[in-house]
């Protein structure tokens, strides 16, 4: 069994996706837009460039990702991407690069269980939470 989050988009899913694709140094595997796929007869012609799916490959890890159709999207709530980072350097880095134009809620320090944590809503309003364990 393998657990892969799966973020939801209003109409950004393409833009978020190539953004996470530099700041987390993965590789876009595919893309489907809605008009290159068997909906595109029951998607509004507005809609057919907007990413019906994809995939992104971290390290050994996956995200995937889509745009919701028009009145199908919901902000996310409740939920956060938490990245475990092994550095506190890079970790640092990635929560300044994924914080761009969001919205810092707790800016990257040092708590009881961490070198390094923080948590963030990037520009796209996906929830993320940046750690770095201190040593044992």
């Amino acid at each position: 069994m393998k657990l892969i989050p799966y973020l939801n988009f209003d109409g950004d899913c393409e833009a978020a996706f190539k953004f996470y694709e530099q700041v987390l140094g993965g590789k876009l595997s595919d893309m489907m837009t809605y008009g290159n796929s068997p909906m595109a007869g029951d998607t509004p012609p507005e809609w057919h460039s907007k990413v019906m799916h994809t995939s992104l490959i971290v390290g050994d890890q996956e995200i995937m990702g889509s745009d919701c159709l028009p009145d199908y999207f919901e902000e996310p709530k409740g939920t956060s991407i938490l990245l475990h980072v092994e550095d506190s350097e890079k970790a640092e880095k990635v929560f300044k690069d994924l914080s761009e134009n969001g919205t810092i809620k707790m800016d990257i320090q040092e708590t009881f269980w961490a070198k390094r944590f923080g948590t963030l809503v990037d520009q796209f309003g996906i929830p993320w939470m940046i750690n770095c364990d201190k040593a044992s």
